[in-house]
């Protein structure tokens, strides 16, 4: 079996990730990113054999496009087409429905179009993406499986899930909590716990993963108990382009008093949100960080951004039945901005909480290690693998290794 390998695709709204992976040797032989979709100045670029490819495209490309040119310009060329036994998609929302990992079959695919309501600009185009392999990949049509951002959060007890909205609304229409970013939370707590060598059923950790999307959880014995997604990725923490947390009634003011319709609102707390609309500048993070001593509006910015996240991991820390073991850093930003660890922990010394500048320095760019100092509760930066986690559920469920 150490030669099966793994397809792993994650179908975003204007972008594709993939890879190629061996799930028993924890080994990418292919990784890349197709971005700019419907857009002039669409490309691919991949790496291989630790060389990097690139492919501009010059018209505008969909992703039943890039998904035939992956299989057939790239996986058949580097001969990677005929060891492929399954595809694991990675899937955002799957509801109350589905708490673990599952192969995809008609019915299960109609669930999940169904929990499109809760990630309609994630949901809706996964599916596409698991369609088009059906085409694409007859033979593989029937070993393809669906790994959910939500199911590792289906532990949360239902004071954690429940909204105070009259009950119906949670008993007839599903309205909970739900998180995301499961597969990443749940994969950096498990190399933390055998980092720090506690058994994973013992481990206490508030897992914060940073980037353009960003959550964090309260995991109290190896599950979650609280996480900042709600019903939707845009609750909780304030993110490259998401608002997080607001007033609800902020909503109602922008529709009557600035007339503003919904699809305007909904697209001003998605895509204009956020750092973007704080620094009414950008979301990237290297910039910020960068700019952050230069330029009155980003450090505002970051402050804020320092400030939802700070508060999280204080309210989180009140949550753990016993001590906590760890705070772990993760996803683009968590794992790279030395700014944002660095204070963020300085506003957290009341909890026993300090960073070693050293090696909070140090640790980036793909490292793994103990950012504290020796009289601190650990705190950790661990780059995640969605897509090793990804991989492996797939080659159990297709192989019904338990």
């Amino acid at each position: 079996m150490s030669d099966k390998l793994i397809f792993v695709i994650n179908c975003g709204s204007s972008s594709l990730k993939f890879s190629v992976i061996n799930p028993i040797k924890k080994r990418v032989l292919l990784s890349g990113l197709a971005e700019n979709y419907y857009d002039n100045s669409s490309f691919i670029t991949w790496n291989f054999n630790n060389k990097k490819h690139k492919t501009k495209f010059y018209n505008k490309i969909t992703h039943k496009y890039i998904l035939n040119y992956l299989v057939e310009k790239i996986l058949k060329k580097c001969l990677l087409y005929n060891n492929i036994i399954g595809i694991g998609h990675r899937i955002v929302h799957g509801g109350e429905t589905f708490t673990k990992s599952t192969l995809i079959t008609d019915v299960i695919l109609k669930k999940i179009e169904k929990a499109s309501i809760f990630a309609p600009l994630h949901n809706p185009i996964q599916v596409i993406g698991v369609k088009e392999i059906k085409k694409i990949l007859p033979h593989l049509k029937n070993k393809q499986v669906a790994v959910f951002d939500t199911s590792f959060h289906q532990t949360i007890p239902i004071e954690s899930y429940l909204y105070a909205l009259p009950i119906k609304f949670y008993e007839k229409y599903k309205i909970r909590r739900y998180g995301a970013h499961g597969t990443s939370h749940k994969y950096v707590t498990k190399i933390a716990a055998k980092f720090l060598n506690i058994k994973l059923n013992n481990f206490n950790c508030i897992s914060c993963h940073l980037g353009n999307g960003s959550s964090i959880t309260a995991i109290n014995n190896g599950k979650s108990i609280d996480t900042s997604m709600g019903l939707t990725p845009l609750e909780g923490l304030v993110m490259g382009t998401r608002c997080g947390n607001i007033d609800p009634a902020i909503i109602f003011y922008m529709y009557n008093e600035l007339n503003l319709n919904i699809n305007e609102i909904y697209n001003i707390l998605t895509r204009k949100s956020g750092m973007l609309g704080l620094t009414n500048i950008t979301s990237d993070f290297r910039y910020i960080e960068e700019n952050y001593f230069k330029n009155n509006n980003i450090k505002i910015a970051t402050n804020v951004f320092i400030h939802s996240l700070t508060k999280y991991i204080a309210s989180y820390s009140i949550l753990m039945q016993n001590k906590i073991n760890a705070i772990i850093f993760t996803g683009g930003i968590g794992e790279n901005s030395v700014l944002i660890r660095e204070k963020t922990i300085e506003k957290l010394k009341i909890l026993n909480f300090s960073i070693d500048k050293k090696l909070n320095n140090k640790i980036k760019y793909g490292k793994t290690g103990i950012i504290s100092t020796n009289l601190s509760i650990p705190i950790l930066v661990i780059p995640t693998n969605e897509e090793l986690m990804i991989s492996q559920d797939t080659f159990k469920i297709i192989y019904n290794i338990k």
